[in-house]
């Protein structure tokens, strides 16, 4: 129920729903008997909203949880984002027959489209380039895209890219170079378009897994009976959610100025 009441309330990039898919270890209801809970959650790129989250079974792993979790959500229209771990054709073919799109991450543990992509010529391919600065630092993606080779097996795969991301800080300089596999086309992601999503997808590590163990102190639980730990877990996910919907950006000091007026909570939770 939580999920649909946030679903309703999600944000639309140039028309469509963008949706960040990661996982998280709570490592401190990790017990003598037990491993610690293992979490997948997706997020609403634009709201910073936890659209749904979903325990990744024992003797099991993150890649049959995240096609688990995409199946309870209407995903006509959307875009679906995920780690290299999900370069999967059996992902990619969950997503496209639902009716969205997948922006697909290839490093390493994909050798072989690794290679292949890292050899298309990108050299005679014109970029798209986005400086930001901040924190002490420069940052520039670029990024160059090209339609799909025919021998890509991966499910509507439309378009693959090369993402340079060169940063700068204190002089010195780190380049990071990855490439993807997307099913949208180029009229419906254009370079600057899939630049953005792909940044947005690490927005979830910021908006979502980065506040619950700085700001809830998560991984110092002490909870770690049973399904406690995923429960509180699902509360710091819905109380993130809210503040996010009633315009804060600053999770900590929703807190603190909700601490100071006891009433604002319930004003909260009564008018989201």
């Amino acid at each position: 129920m939580l999920g649909a009441f946030v679903w309703t309330r999600t944000r639309e990039v140039d028309g469509r729903r963008v949706i960040a898919i990661d996982g998280k270890t709570v490592r401190g209801a990790r017990t003598r008997e037990q491993a610690a809970p293992h979490l997948v959650a997706a997020l609403d790129q634009a709201a910073g909203t936890v659209l749904g989250q979903l325990q990744v079974t024992e003797k099991s792993n993150e890649i049959p949880c995240v096609r688990t979790l995409l199946a309870c959500f209407d995903l006509s229209g959307a875009v679906v984002s995920v780690d290299a771990m999900h370069t999967q054709t059996e992902t990619a073919t969950a997503i496209t027959a639902a009716g969205g799109d997948y922006v697909l991450t290839v490093k390493a543990n994909t050798p072989t489209l690794h290679r292949q992509l890292k050899q298309l010529p990108w050299k005679n391919v014109s970029a798209h380039r986005a400086t930001q600065t901040g924190h002490g630092r420069r940052v520039t993606r670029t990024i160059k895209v090209l339609q799909a080779p025919d021998w890509i097996s991966f499910p509507g795969a439309a378009q693959v890219a090369q993402l340079r991301r060169t940063v700068t800080r204190a002089g010195k300089k780190t380049v990071e170079v990855v490439y993807l596999i997307t099913s949208a086309n180029h009229t419906a992601a254009q370079p600057r378009a899939l630049a953005t999503w792909v940044q947005g997808h690490w927005g979830i590590e910021n908006k979502l897994h980065w506040v619950r163990d700085v700001t809830y102190d998560e991984d110092r639980s002490q909870v770690r009976t049973g399904n406690a730990p995923r429960v509180m877990a699902t509360l710091r996910n819905t109380a993130i959610s809210l503040l996010r919907l009633d315009g804060w950006d600053n999770i900590a000091a929703a807190l603190r100025h909700h601490a100071r007026h006891p009433e604002a909570p319930l004003k909260l939770l009564l008018t989201s």
